[in-house]
């Protein structure tokens, strides 16, 4: 595609722009599961602004334009939870999520200590299963979840490259360039 596309932490000004994509997005697995009342198209505003205080939230911009988000909490444990991956359609297949995805890993095990990551996505979601497959992920349990979705939780430890060392955070930190 040519274009620069930039990864950094997600700031507030961010929150509506992730909420629209995230809607945007997340239509094709509702559609997916004949099920419209899914929690990232129900979320709020606050709820989300919630989110971003209380984890590591990653997005790519394309100048202005927030064109993909990912967010993450790391527990107790030292296991980090990743969520809510998302690109804008137009973006998608092009390598982004993954680029999201590692940028978040590294964040919470440089930032926050993450010794293992989890995640988690629909039975049916084809292509989010091969992206985090293909990102070390493999699948450690699946959840039927009401009569229409099962759950698969995904785990990996992280890279070898990336020791869990705390580190302060803040905007521009761990702030990196992509190509998408």
């Amino acid at each position: 595609m040519g274009t620069s596309v930039t990864i950094s932490a997600a700031t507030d000004q961010d929150v509506e722009q992730i909420l629209k994509l995230q809607y945007l997005c997340y239509q094709q697995e509702a559609a997916l599961y004949d099920d419209y009342g899914i929690e990232p198209l129900t979320q709020t505003l606050d709820a989300l602004r919630a989110e971003l205080g209380a984890g590591c939230v990653v997005v790519a911009r394309l100048g202005e334009e927030v064109v993909g988000s990912v967010r993450g909490t790391v527990d107790e444990d030292g296991t980090a939870r990743i969520a809510k991956l998302i690109v804008h359609p137009r973006m998608q297949r092009h390598g982004l999520g993954g680029r999201l995805l590692d940028a978040l890993e590294r964040r919470l095990a440089e930032e926050h200590s993450a010794l293992r990551f989890r995640l988690f996505t629909g039975h049916r979601s084809d292509g989010n299963l091969r992206l985090y497959r293909s990102h070390g992920y493999v699948p450690v349990s699946t959840e039927q979840i009401g009569s229409r979705m099962g759950v698969v939780t995904l785990e990996k430890e992280p890279r070898p490259d990336v020791a869990p060392v705390a580190a302060p955070s803040g905007p521009g930190v761990g702030e990196l360039a992509a190509q998408a």
